[in-house]
């Protein structure tokens, strides 16, 4: 997707024949009445734009919030799209197009965006509106684009933001522009609608343009790495197992990531037990990949992410039921968010030091598989009793941590894994579950999450939940009871924890594949968490 910028002050003459289709967005719509953009064309088109969106019932009592209009006199070769970014009328104010997903617009009192560590201060309000307003320019780009689906004639796009003219705004748009224009058609040979090239040109003065450039050349950064994400959860297993999704981690080191790759034999020679285990079933050997980015200081603290990479997930011999494991290609979504992180750490050339580790296996059940009733000793000499194996990312994890914290001795260790089916009973597709060991890191996540649009939801840690792990022949076991099964994979793992390490967990089962999405958001993989990291990182480490 190519960018542009032209200043506002461009005749319309000048829009008109530089462009396929112009987006509008519009903030109000009272009385037939928008800004001055609507204005020049509607003098243009001699009224014609007036009376066309009068027709089809933008104006007036039915409030639709988008119409397309096709052409209009004086610009024949030009659409026009309108989209109205007004706050979306209550239920039952007549919204007869459904209007847009504007849940996080809302301030409705459970929402992780009125987490209290936000409202204390003017300036944290004020970066809470901004972030805000980003988010609805995202969902209303993901929108517009998804509109130019069925137009593949429509190479040229211009959007003016009338009225409002608003950097985050403009700057949300192209993101979820863009985000929208990604789609995974590696795999079909028939029924593909071939997508044009295509150009966005956004207008505005002079003053937004100049400080909009900076932004949409770091939103490029980061749509790059979560399609890049997107691209390795949406790969089935055939595709992407341990070996080969080691190989796109191995080639950050083209953009000055340190990358080393360890066999099945230097895992072995590690220590590395507790993972090793998972994968003694899978034909396709293990690899454990550890990134390292050094931007910052030599005396600046490192912060370690850690991923999960079950590049798919049978369950092991406690097998999974049919419906349950035809989606488990993308039980490695950690790993993927965590190597997406380390290669927008790199493109931004972000001053702060990022270590990333991933446990890359494949959970298979064959005569050499790892047994219900085993008992593997960990890297931290702890010992497990593996009462299921299909809970095995835990055990995964576990090395990692101990690995990661021995040998780079991070300050702060966060990691993000499709750990358990409990946190999409608990969250549903809503949130990301969040447990940390410290309640300022749970803050700055929490704030993170709800800038980048990666919402997280903190549960629960306490002492009581170890008595469900308790093993009768090893140190612990890797389930627990019936209940609160999110909570005890997160108890699990902070026995990995050491000493004064600030630790967080991420259970993103429900949010790395979408199923069901939001008008502007294609179904598939998600990429969550790239961005939550990006905001986390940017906010509280560059320095």
């Amino acid at each position: 997707m190519k960018n542009a910028f032209l200043p506002i002050a461009a005749s319309p003459h000048h829009l008109v024949t530089q462009s396929d289709v112009i987006i509008i967005l519009v903030h109000g719509k009272d009385n037939g009445v928008t800004g001055p953009s609507f204005a020049a064309l509607n003098d243009y088109t001699a009224n014609a734009l007036k009376e066309a969106c009068q027709h089809v019932g933008f104006f007036g009592e039915t409030k639709k919030r988008t119409v397309t209009l096709p052409s209009l006199p004086g610009a024949p070769g030009c659409a026009v799209i309108l989209h109205d970014c007004s706050p979306k009328p209550a239920a039952g104010d007549g919204d007869a197009d459904g209007g847009e997903e504007d849940g996080a617009d809302a301030d409705n009192g459970d929402s992780a965006e009125t987490t209290a560590a936000v409202a204390h201060s003017a300036s944290a309000h004020s970066d809470h509106a901004r972030q805000r307003i980003r988010l609805k320019g995202e969902r209303v780009g993901g929108q517009m684009r998804a509109l130019l689906e069925a137009h593949t004639n429509w190479k040229r796009i211009t959007v003016v933001d009338d009225g409002e003219v608003s950097v985050p705004l403009l700057q949300g748009f192209v993101e979820g522009f863009w985000l929208y224009d990604w789609t995974d058609t590696r795999f079909r040979t028939k029924m593909v609608i071939a997508q044009p090239k295509r150009k966005l040109t956004v207008a505005a003065s002079d003053s937004v343009l100049e400080a909009l450039s900076p932004r949409v050349a770091d939103a490029e950064h980061a749509v790059n790495a979560v399609a890049f994400c997107k691209s390795m959860v949406s790969a089935p297993g055939n595709v992407l197992y341990p070996e080969t999704m080691a190989k796109e981690a191995k080639a950050l080191s083209k953009i000055g990531v340190t990358v080393e790759v360890l066999t099945e034999t230097a895992i072995e020679k590690a220590g590395m037990r507790a993972l090793l285990g998972v994968a003694k079933g899978a034909t396709n050997k293990p690899r454990v990949v550890v990134m390292q980015w050094q931007g910052g200081a030599e005396t600046q603290d490192t912060l370690a992410l850690v991923g999960k990479g079950v590049t798919f997930d049978s369950g092991g011999l406690s097998l999974k039921p049919p419906k349950s494991m035809e989606d488990m290609k993308w039980d490695m979504a950690g790993a993927g968010a965590v190597i997406a992180t380390m290669k927008l750490v790199a493109l931004r050339r972000a001053k702060a030091n990022v270590v990333g580790i991933v446990g890359l296996v494949e959970n298979m059940p064959d005569g050499n598989a790892q047994r219900p009733g085993d008992i593997v000793s960990s890297l931290s000499g702890q010992t497990i009793e593996v009462l299921n194996t299909d809970a095995e990312g835990r055990l995964v994890l576990a090395d990692l941590l101990t690995y990661v914290q021995t040998r780079y001795s991070p300050s702060t260790v966060i990691d993000l894994a499709t750990l358990t089916g409990a946190i999409i009973v608990a969250l549903g597709h809503e949130h990301g579950g969040l447990f940390a060991n410290s309640d300022g890191l749970a803050r700055q996540l929490t704030q993170a999450g709800a800038g980048s649009g990666d919402k997280l939801w903190r549960l629960p840690l306490h002492p009581r939940y170890n008595e469900l792990l308790k093993s009768d022949l090893a140190d612990m076991k890797n389930i627990g009871g019936a209940g609160a099964g999110s909570i005890t994979a997160a108890q699990f793992l902070q026995r990995f924890v050491q000493g004064s390490t600030k630790w967080a967990h991420l259970d993103i089962a429900g949010m790395a594949w979408q199923s069901s999405t939001p008008a502007g958001v294609r179904k598939g993989a998600s990429g969550f968490g790239v961005r939550l990291l990006d905001h986390y990182i940017t906010n509280e480490w560059v320095q």
